[in-house]
């Protein structure tokens, strides 16, 4: 598979989760809080360049890429998400600027499970929803272990190291969506070569 390929593997797979987690949503009534980016803020979630490509491909398309990345070059260490824009002044009430192209990471959070170390199922979730949903949460925490279905998040990542587990290694998160630019200008660079020799 080329990159675009891969991109394109990516996307399908993100369609797959997404009914899967609109359906969980719909049966736990539970889902990120509008206009919360707690998560979005943190500069410790990890993500791969693989998940990314897609928004990798978008940004090249709208002529954003170099921009982007220039910004990523230039940004300190710890910083937000590129992607995210804060409203609030201690940083998490904001949106995603991007959100149809959000990476895996972003879309299994309050949407999928995992297994603990007691082999149950529990909700990948914050402390937002625990403390705003109590009993929504301690509910869906019960039902998901009997009868409820959810995304499994082990499943996911598995699915996306089918695609490319090199390009699955996970790094903070800005540093993924940089690496997902590079790849993507690289390939095009080379793609838009491989056009001028034909011609």
């Amino acid at each position: 598979m080329n990159l675009a390929e891969k991109s394109q593997a990516v996307s399908k797979l993100f369609e797959k989760l997404g009914e899967e987690a609109k359906q969980f949503a719909s049966e736990s009534g539970l889902g990120c809080v509008a206009g919360c980016g707690a998560c979005c803020a943190n500069p410790k979630v990890s993500a791969s360049p693989l998940e990314f490509l897609p928004l990798a491909f978008d940004f090249f398309n709208k002529g954003l890429a170099d921009t982007i990345l220039e910004l990523l070059d230039s940004d300190e260490e710890g910083s937000a998400c590129i992607v995210y824009r804060a409203h609030s002044a201690d940083g998490k009430k904001g949106y995603c600027t991007n959100y149809a192209n959000r990476g895996m990471i972003c879309r299994l959070f309050a949407a999928a499970a995992r297994k603990n170390k007691y082999g149950s199922k529990e909700l990948i979730i914050c402390k937002v929803l625990k403390e705003g949903k109590p009993e929504k949460y301690q509910l869906t925490t019960q039902r998901i272990n009997q009868d409820m279905e959810i995304p499994n998040a082990a499943k996911y990542y598995m699915l996306i190291e089918e695609i490319d587990d090199q390009l699955a290694q996970q790094h903070p998160i800005n540093t993924a969506i940089k690496l997902a630019l590079e790849l993507v200008l690289r390939y095009k660079f080379y793609q838009e070569g491989e056009l001028l020799q034909e011609l």
